[in-house]
């Protein structure tokens, strides 16, 4: 009885950490992904972005890019599947010290989670009423300060097992607002 009892719990336990690490925020991907990196690059993020989501909104592939200075190319990246670690690489980032997409982003002004910036941008009025499949964010730096700016696809009006990328919205990673929304609802037609 006591091994049933045992196995049931170590099951339960895996089941639960299953489950959160798969719904893991880009913020707490940063934090795991610490573990991956060499110390001078623990929390000096420039950039994350995910791959575009796959079976409902949340993207599940994610790149959580740190500044690396004894790196050719300053950045380490780390690449996470379901919240686990798939891969550690050095990327080619060669146009980034040109635009200035180098620098760290300042972690004091990182309010707004991935969770949060995809909830903000699902639920503007130009697409709220439609049937939204994916999702694709990137965290990087904007005009006014970082800023997230998330990829919206949906079914098609006559197809709607097909869908169609609608647009971009961009919002403030300080405070949630909507910097600028580019989207096309249209293009469901």
């Amino acid at each position: 009885m006591k091994i049933k009892y045992f196995a049931f719990v170590l099951l339960a336990v895996c089941i639960v950490t299953t489950a959160d690490a798969k719904d893991l925020t880009a913020f707490q991907l940063v934090k795991r992904g610490n573990e991956y990196v060499g110390v001078q690059s623990k929390d000096k993020v420039v950039q994350i972005r995910s791959e575009k989501s796959l079976g409902g909104l949340t993207p599940n592939i994610w790149y959580v890019v740190y500044y690396d200075p004894d790196a050719t190319l300053k950045a380490v990246e780390v690449k996470f599947g379901a919240g686990e670690k798939l891969d550690v690489s050095h990327p080619l980032r060669l146009l980034e010290p040109i635009t200035g997409d180098d620098k760290i982003l300042d972690a004091d002004k990182l309010k707004i989670d991935s969770d949060k910036a995809q909830a903000i941008a699902t639920d503007h009025p130009l697409v709220k009423s439609l049937a939204l499949k994916a999702t694709q964010l990137q965290l990087g730096h904007g005009a006014t300060g970082p800023e997230w700016k998330v990829k919206l696809w949906a079914a098609k009006l006559k197809h709607p097992e097909d869908m169609a990328d609608i647009g971009v919205v961009h919002i403030s990673a300080t405070d949630g607002s909507i910097l600028k929304a580019d989207l096309h609802p249209s293009r469901l037609e």
